[in-house]
């Protein structure tokens, strides 16, 4: 065998025992590759920010105050005041006006008045009318305030409709006295028109209730 043919066989074994690469692929190629991801750190977002940050901050409290503020709904006091002179001693017309579980009989919107017997003066009350098609349905606890004798009863509610108010007494001779009621409710701001042009329907009523409470005082 001669050199030349020596080297070739040789060639030719170590070509196959070794793998060529395949000169038909590009070296480059579009493919990407994934790369593996980062490991997540195992601590919160919470520890890494600034305790004025936190939920607990005075930062958070401040903001969730002031949208507590921005939903609260303004409130507003609206009066409502009558006066009449009736043809009955002052002393008379106290002592009726103080018997409060009597009110329905004589206060066309009041349906029921209930004395607290351990706590006499708490009281609770029901309010019941039909106004405008519709049935106007209220309920609150209220609490008689120290009266002037002969001169003031008051009184302001607990819990239920926002109301308070006071009736007052004139003597203006042996068998007549004047007798000015008030009564004020809260409603939302928004409503003020609304309540302001209901205030004459509510005279009418306190007006009526008072002719009433009148006539049954004088015969009571």
């Amino acid at each position: 065998m001669s050199v030349t043919a020596t080297h070739m066989n040789t060639i030719n074994h170590l070509s196959a025992s070794c793998k060529t690469p395949n000169l038909h692929l590009p070296i480059c190629s579009n493919r990407r590759f994934a790369l593996p991801s980062p490991r997540k750190p195992n601590y919160s977002l919470s520890q890494l920010l600034p305790k004025s940050l936190n939920g607990s901050s005075p930062l958070n409290r401040r903001s969730r105050s002031n949208t507590r503020k921005r939903l609260s709904v303004s409130m507003e006091w609206q009066d409502c005041t009558v006066k009449m002179e009736v043809d009955i001693p002052v002393s008379v017309a106290y002592n009726f006006y103080l018997d409060r579980e009597s009110f329905p009989k004589w206060m066309p919107f009041i349906s029921s008045v209930e004395v607290l017997k351990d706590k006499p003066d708490l009281s609770r009350w029901s309010l019941k009318y039909n106004a405008f098609g519709q049935d106007i349905k209220y309920s609150w606890l209220a609490r008689n305030l120290q009266p002037t004798p002969n001169q003031k009863i008051h009184w302001r509610s607990l819990e239920g409709l926002p109301n308070k108010g006071s009736v007052r007494f004139f003597p203006k001779g042996p068998s007549s006295c004047l007798v000015e009621l008030t009564v004020s409710y809260e409603v939302p701001a928004l409503l003020t028109p609304v309540a302001s042009a209901l205030r004459p329907f509510l005279e009418t009523l306190l007006r009526g209730g008072l002719e009433r409470f009148a006539t049954l005082a004088k015969t009571t």
